[in-house]
């Protein structure tokens, strides 16, 4: 697969996208999947408003173990005049740098004892390709995310 060149993320990934994420939990032996929707926007009145940019706000549901639950999480995209952003956490916490300039990128986050190393691909000017492998003591984890715009 042939990476898709972004000058600039925000730009990129602003509006409103569908993901299908599957969730591996390699150190149980158990299979999940989310389905939902992405949408990177301004922060609305309520929401977390600290720092520029856009908040990441994603929704759906979560099947895991053969159980339905609600599922959600929010982060900031703070834009760099260079096309690069930083991701924060919706606290304002740092959680990793992305640049895809060149299409791909590698994002690696501490956790505690944990290890997040994420690659983000983008393939197209609607789709692009998330995957988090997680290891630690307490996690063995693998996350792989479709992301299509709606």
């Amino acid at each position: 697969m042939v990476p898709y060149p972004v000058a600039d993320v925000a730009a990129y990934l602003g509006g409103r996208w569908r993901v299908e994420r599957t969730v591996y939990d390699l150190r149980a032996g158990v299979e999940g999947t989310f389905r939902g929707t992405a949408e990177f926007r301004p922060a609305g009145a309520g929401e977390p408003t600290e720092g520029e940019g856009l908040l990441h706000v994603e929704e759906g549901r979560l099947i895991w173990d053969g159980t339905e639950y609600p599922a959600s999480r929010t982060l900031r995209l703070c834009p760099r005049p260079d096309g690069t952003a930083e991701i924060r956490f919706a606290d304002g916490r740092p959680f990793h740098d992305l640049d895809l300039r060149g299409g791909r990128w590698t994002a690696v986050h501490p956790c505690s004892a944990d290890r997040y190393a994420g690659t983000f691909t983008t393939v197209a000017a609607d789709e692009w390709l998330l995957r988090w492998r997680v290891t630690g003591p307490a996690k063995d984890q693998l996350l792989r995310s479709a992301y299509r715009r709606a």
